[in-house]
Protein backbone atom coordinates (compact mmCIF):
# COMPACT_ATOMS: atom_id res chain seq x y z
CA UNK A 1 0.00 0.00 0.00
CA UNK A 2 1.19 3.51 -0.79
CA UNK A 3 2.55 4.90 2.45
CA UNK A 4 0.51 8.06 1.87
CA UNK A 5 -2.74 6.17 1.37
CA UNK A 6 -5.37 6.46 4.04
CA UNK A 7 -5.09 3.37 6.24
CA UNK A 8 -8.21 1.39 7.10
CA UNK A 9 -7.43 2.10 10.76
CA UNK A 10 -8.12 5.82 10.23
CA UNK A 11 -11.75 4.99 9.41
CA UNK A 12 -12.00 2.29 12.08
CA UNK A 13 -11.04 4.83 14.73
CA UNK A 14 -13.75 7.21 13.50
CA UNK A 15 -16.35 4.43 13.64
CA UNK A 16 -15.41 3.68 17.25
CA UNK A 17 -15.47 7.38 18.11
CA UNK A 18 -18.96 7.72 16.63
CA UNK A 19 -20.17 4.94 18.94
CA UNK A 20 -18.36 6.42 21.95
CA UNK A 21 -18.51 10.15 21.40
CA UNK A 22 -17.67 11.26 24.92
CA UNK A 23 -14.65 12.74 26.69
CA UNK A 24 -14.04 9.70 28.90
CA UNK A 25 -13.65 7.27 25.99
CA UNK A 26 -11.55 9.76 24.05
CA UNK A 27 -9.19 10.27 27.00
CA UNK A 28 -8.75 6.51 27.32
CA UNK A 29 -7.99 6.25 23.60
CA UNK A 30 -5.90 9.38 23.22
CA UNK A 31 -2.83 7.41 22.16
CA UNK A 32 -4.79 5.67 19.39
CA UNK A 33 -6.08 9.07 18.27
CA UNK A 34 -2.55 10.48 18.09
CA UNK A 35 -1.39 7.49 16.02
CA UNK A 36 -4.21 7.93 13.51
CA UNK A 37 -3.73 11.69 13.42
CA UNK A 38 -0.10 11.20 12.41
CA UNK A 39 -1.17 8.93 9.55
CA UNK A 40 -3.78 11.44 8.36
CA UNK A 41 -1.18 14.22 8.62
CA UNK A 42 1.14 12.19 6.36
CA UNK A 43 -1.69 11.82 3.83
CA UNK A 44 -2.44 15.55 4.06
CA UNK A 45 1.23 16.43 3.55
CA UNK A 46 1.30 14.26 0.43
CA UNK A 47 -1.87 15.90 -0.87
CA UNK A 48 -0.47 19.37 -0.17
CA UNK A 49 2.68 18.53 -2.14
CA UNK A 50 0.63 17.29 -5.10
CA UNK A 51 -1.67 20.31 -5.15
CA UNK A 52 1.36 22.57 -5.14
CA UNK A 53 2.38 21.03 -8.48
CA UNK A 54 -0.67 22.58 -10.18
CA UNK A 55 -1.52 25.55 -7.94
CA UNK A 56 0.19 27.85 -5.44
CA UNK A 57 -0.94 27.12 -1.90
CA UNK A 58 -0.46 29.48 1.03
CA UNK A 59 -1.02 26.72 3.61
CA UNK A 60 2.48 25.65 4.58
CA UNK A 61 2.05 22.42 6.54
CA UNK A 62 -0.35 19.53 7.02
CA UNK A 63 -0.80 20.54 10.65
CA UNK A 64 -2.06 23.96 9.60
CA UNK A 65 -4.34 22.42 6.97
CA UNK A 66 -6.06 19.92 9.26
CA UNK A 67 -9.07 20.94 11.33
CA UNK A 68 -9.32 20.17 15.03
CA UNK A 69 -11.35 17.12 15.98
CA UNK A 70 -12.93 19.01 18.88
CA UNK A 71 -16.38 20.44 18.14
CA UNK A 72 -17.51 23.93 19.15
CA UNK A 73 -20.69 23.04 21.02
CA UNK A 74 -21.40 26.44 22.61
CA UNK A 75 -24.29 27.28 20.29
CA UNK A 76 -25.20 23.79 19.09
CA UNK A 77 -28.04 21.53 20.17
CA UNK A 78 -25.73 18.60 19.42
CA UNK A 79 -23.46 18.40 22.46
CA UNK A 80 -21.26 15.54 21.28
CA UNK A 81 -17.73 16.83 21.87
CA UNK A 82 -15.89 15.36 18.87
CA UNK A 83 -16.18 15.37 15.09
CA UNK A 84 -16.40 11.94 13.50
CA UNK A 85 -14.41 12.89 10.41
CA UNK A 86 -10.96 14.05 9.41
CA UNK A 87 -11.08 17.29 7.46
CA UNK A 88 -8.96 20.18 6.32
CA UNK A 89 -8.52 22.94 3.80
CA UNK A 90 -5.82 24.50 1.65
CA UNK A 91 -5.75 28.26 1.14
CA UNK A 92 -4.59 29.51 -2.26
CA UNK A 93 -1.75 32.04 -2.16
CA UNK A 94 -2.12 35.63 -3.31
CA UNK A 95 -5.09 37.97 -3.43
CA UNK A 96 -5.66 37.19 -7.11
CA UNK A 97 -6.17 33.48 -6.48
CA UNK A 98 -9.70 33.04 -5.16
CA UNK A 99 -11.49 29.89 -4.05
CA UNK A 100 -10.68 27.35 -1.36
CA UNK A 101 -9.92 23.62 -1.35
CA UNK A 102 -11.54 21.32 1.23
CA UNK A 103 -11.28 17.60 1.98
CA UNK A 104 -13.58 15.54 4.20
CA UNK A 105 -12.68 11.98 5.18
CA UNK A 106 -15.45 10.00 6.90
CA UNK A 107 -16.83 6.47 6.67
CA UNK A 108 -19.74 6.62 4.23
CA UNK A 109 -19.28 10.34 3.59
CA UNK A 110 -15.91 11.13 2.02
CA UNK A 111 -15.76 14.00 -0.44
CA UNK A 112 -13.41 16.52 -2.01
CA UNK A 113 -14.88 19.99 -2.35
CA UNK A 114 -14.07 23.59 -3.08
CA UNK A 115 -15.45 26.95 -4.02
CA UNK A 116 -16.90 29.99 -2.30
CA UNK A 117 -18.65 29.19 0.98
CA UNK A 118 -19.53 32.68 2.18
CA UNK A 119 -18.94 35.43 -0.39
CA UNK A 120 -19.29 38.84 1.21
CA UNK A 121 -21.84 41.27 -0.21
CA UNK A 122 -19.48 43.10 -2.62
CA UNK A 123 -18.06 39.81 -3.95
CA UNK A 124 -21.50 38.30 -4.42
CA UNK A 125 -22.62 41.41 -6.33
CA UNK A 126 -19.55 41.22 -8.59
CA UNK A 127 -20.31 37.59 -9.40
CA UNK A 128 -23.98 38.25 -10.06
CA UNK A 129 -23.25 41.34 -12.16
CA UNK A 130 -20.88 39.33 -14.34
CA UNK A 131 -23.41 36.52 -14.74
CA UNK A 132 -26.17 39.03 -15.54
CA UNK A 133 -23.97 40.70 -18.17
CA UNK A 134 -22.87 37.46 -19.84
CA UNK A 135 -23.50 34.05 -18.30
CA UNK A 136 -21.89 32.09 -21.15
CA UNK A 137 -18.33 31.89 -19.70
CA UNK A 138 -19.56 30.32 -16.45
CA UNK A 139 -22.08 28.10 -18.25
CA UNK A 140 -19.37 26.84 -20.57
CA UNK A 141 -17.27 25.78 -17.56
CA UNK A 142 -20.01 24.09 -15.52
CA UNK A 143 -21.47 22.37 -18.60
CA UNK A 144 -18.09 21.05 -19.76
CA UNK A 145 -17.54 17.30 -19.86
CA UNK A 146 -14.74 17.40 -17.28
CA UNK A 147 -16.85 19.42 -14.84
CA UNK A 148 -20.03 17.35 -15.16
CA UNK A 149 -18.11 14.05 -15.04
CA UNK A 150 -16.18 15.11 -11.93
CA UNK A 151 -18.71 17.18 -10.00
CA UNK A 152 -22.10 16.68 -11.60
CA UNK A 153 -23.44 20.17 -11.06
CA UNK A 154 -22.78 23.39 -9.21
CA UNK A 155 -23.91 23.26 -5.55
CA UNK A 156 -24.64 25.80 -2.84
CA UNK A 157 -27.46 27.64 -1.10
CA UNK A 158 -29.86 29.49 -3.37
CA UNK A 159 -32.48 32.17 -2.96
CA UNK A 160 -36.04 31.03 -3.65
CA UNK A 161 -36.72 34.14 -5.69
CA UNK A 162 -34.67 36.50 -7.86
CA UNK A 163 -32.06 38.54 -5.96
CA UNK A 164 -32.90 42.20 -5.56
CA UNK A 165 -31.91 44.26 -8.58
CA UNK A 166 -32.01 41.39 -11.10
CA UNK A 167 -34.98 40.52 -13.34
CA UNK A 168 -36.87 37.36 -12.43
CA UNK A 169 -37.05 36.40 -16.10
CA UNK A 170 -33.30 36.67 -16.71
CA UNK A 171 -32.06 33.78 -18.86
CA UNK A 172 -29.50 32.87 -16.14
CA UNK A 173 -31.79 33.34 -13.13
CA UNK A 174 -30.88 29.84 -11.93
CA UNK A 175 -27.26 30.99 -11.52
CA UNK A 176 -28.15 34.43 -10.18
CA UNK A 177 -30.06 32.85 -7.27
CA UNK A 178 -26.92 31.20 -5.86
CA UNK A 179 -25.57 32.57 -2.56
CA UNK A 180 -22.75 30.02 -2.48
CA UNK A 181 -20.80 28.54 -5.37
CA UNK A 182 -19.55 25.07 -4.45
CA UNK A 183 -18.33 21.93 -6.18
CA UNK A 184 -18.03 18.47 -4.67
CA UNK A 185 -16.98 14.97 -5.66
CA UNK A 186 -17.98 12.05 -3.47
CA UNK A 187 -15.98 8.85 -2.94
CA UNK A 188 -16.90 5.43 -1.59
CA UNK A 189 -14.99 4.03 1.38
CA UNK A 190 -13.25 1.61 -0.98
CA UNK A 191 -12.11 4.50 -3.16
CA UNK A 192 -11.03 6.62 -0.19
CA UNK A 193 -8.94 3.82 1.27
CA UNK A 194 -7.54 2.77 -2.12
CA UNK A 195 -3.91 3.21 -3.17
CA UNK A 196 -4.69 5.88 -5.76
CA UNK A 197 -6.96 8.11 -3.67
CA UNK A 198 -4.20 10.67 -3.08
CA UNK A 199 -3.86 11.23 -6.83
CA UNK A 200 -7.64 11.24 -7.33
CA UNK A 201 -8.03 13.89 -4.64
CA UNK A 202 -5.34 16.07 -6.21
CA UNK A 203 -6.82 15.61 -9.70
CA UNK A 204 -10.22 16.61 -8.31
CA UNK A 205 -8.77 19.86 -6.99
CA UNK A 206 -7.07 20.40 -10.36
CA UNK A 207 -10.44 20.03 -12.12
CA UNK A 208 -11.68 23.03 -10.13
CA UNK A 209 -9.16 25.37 -11.73
CA UNK A 210 -11.23 26.61 -14.73
CA UNK A 211 -14.04 27.46 -12.28
CA UNK A 212 -11.60 29.13 -9.85
CA UNK A 213 -9.83 31.02 -12.64
CA UNK A 214 -13.14 32.42 -13.88
CA UNK A 215 -14.19 33.49 -10.39
CA UNK A 216 -10.75 34.95 -9.66
CA UNK A 217 -10.94 37.09 -12.80
CA UNK A 218 -14.39 38.33 -11.83
CA UNK A 219 -13.46 39.08 -8.23
CA UNK A 220 -10.08 40.73 -8.78
CA UNK A 221 -10.76 42.92 -11.82
CA UNK A 222 -12.23 46.42 -11.96
CA UNK A 223 -15.00 47.57 -14.30
CA UNK A 224 -12.43 47.93 -17.09
CA UNK A 225 -11.37 44.32 -16.73
CA UNK A 226 -8.02 45.26 -15.20
CA UNK A 227 -6.58 43.77 -12.01
CA UNK A 228 -7.45 45.77 -8.90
Amino acid sequence: MNQLSLPTSSFEFLKQLKQNNNREWFAQNKEAYQQQLELVEAFTAGLLNLVNTHDVIETSTAKKALHRIYRDIRFSKDKTPFKTNWSGNFKRAGKHRRGGYYFHLEPGNTFIAGGFWAPDTPDLKRIRDDIAFDSSPLKQIINSKDFTTTFGALEGEQLKTAPKGYPADHEAIDLLRYKQFLVRRRFTDKEALGPDFLNKASDTFKSMRPFFDYMSDVLTANINGEED
